[in-house]
């Protein structure tokens, strides 16, 4: 059971989910899973690959439903989204600036704002196949930056970028989440990274014996359980 947009305080969290559940495919894909994100907080959510991480943040935004739990979300919350790859075909003629106006129209100004504020506003308009890894990152956050979200929700932000460069791109959200005092909610499954920075960490660890859901009547899905849990 999932309670969507109910109403926080100001100053309360942007998002909170209390023991909240996914079952697909016949198992418990993340359960018993507590996680807030209040305005200016850096929250990571961590686990190996195939723990439910990205399930996880797709729950709490509401953009699949929960077999248990509650979530709460914070009023016209506006949310800020960085996938972890996106592909592009390299024969579309797809500039950097018209990647930035995909998901809305923008003025110029705020296109250069958005820009500057992840350190792209020196490289003109080329095409996004030019672009380097650390380059691309920067630019799909400019591109949710630009919303001025109150969340940030960034999924392995870092994939496929070598290690100095992941350092300044870490470095870099730290500092947007500041200036944006926008919360902040990272995935990833870098341990040392976690343990260097953040105000929380959700940690999506194996949970092999639980039981399956069941119904407001009492009942159970026709499909058998196996588990992740939230520590």
């Amino acid at each position: 059971m999932t309670m969507e947009n109910s109403q926080c305080a100001g100053s309360g969290p942007l998002i909170r989910a209390r023991d909240i559940g996914v079952w697909r495919g016949e198992r418990w894909i993340i359960r018993h899973v507590d996680l807030k994100v209040i305005r200016g907080e850096l929250v990571y959510l961590i686990g190996a690959n195939g723990a439910g991480k990205s399930t996880c943040a797709k729950a709490v935004l509401g953009l699949i439903d929960t077999d248990e739990g509650v979530i709460e979300r914070a009023p016209s919350l506006e949310v800020g989204y960085v996938p972890q790859r996106l592909l592009v075909n390299p024969t579309l003629p797809l500039s950097l600036r018209r990647l930035m106006t995909l998901t809305g129209r923008f003025s110029a100004s705020d296109i250069d704002a958005a820009l500057a504020a992840v350190g792209l506003e020196r490289l003109g308009d080329p095409p996004v196949t030019t672009l380097s890894g650390g380059e691309f990152q920067r630019l799909l956050l400019a591109r949710a930056l630009i919303h001025r979200p109150d969340l940030l929700v960034l999924d392995e932000p870092a994939q496929g970028v070598d290690v100095a460069g992941a350092d300044v791109f870490h470095a870099l959200i730290d500092e947007i989440r500041r200036d944006f005092d926008c919360g902040v909610l990272l995935i990833t499954h870098d341990i040392q990274l976690v343990m260097d920075s953040g105000d929380d960490v959700v940690v999506l660890v194996p949970h092999e014996h639980d039981g399956q859901p069941r119904h407001g009547d009492g009942s159970t899905p026709a499909s058998g359980a196996h588990g992740v849990a939230e520590g």
